[in-house]
């Protein structure tokens, strides 16, 4: 699966069935459904979890809580738009799965 095709996805009902855990919380997360997105991403381990995590908590505003999962990610906070948070997250789950 490509970004476009994840992309376009989004309109289904809910995501495919064989889809990683991180990338069905970015998933649920683009549908607009936080606490089901976190759900998702408390109950994974790595570095591409804390990532997700990290940015779905400076996604809700919690920026102290953010920098500790960036941190854990071993990565600083982005500065980039949210979406373009998500959309680097994605691809690079896609491209490269989970660490």
């Amino acid at each position: 699966m490509d970004i476009e095709q994840f992309e376009s996805s989004i309109k289904d009902a809910k995501p495919a069935a064989d889809m990683h855990p991180l990338l069905e919380a970015l998933w649920h997360d683009a549908r607009g459904d936080w606490a089901r997105a976190h759900a998702i991403v408390q109950g994974e381990k790595g570095r591409d979890a804390a990532a997700v995590h990290a940015y779905l908590h400076r996604k809700e505003g919690d920026i102290s809580n953010a920098d500790y999962w960036y941190g854990r990610a071993n990565r600083t906070r982005s500065n980039a738009a949210l979406a373009d948070e998500w959309r680097e997250l994605t691809e690079r789950l896609l491209m490269h799965g989970a660490t």
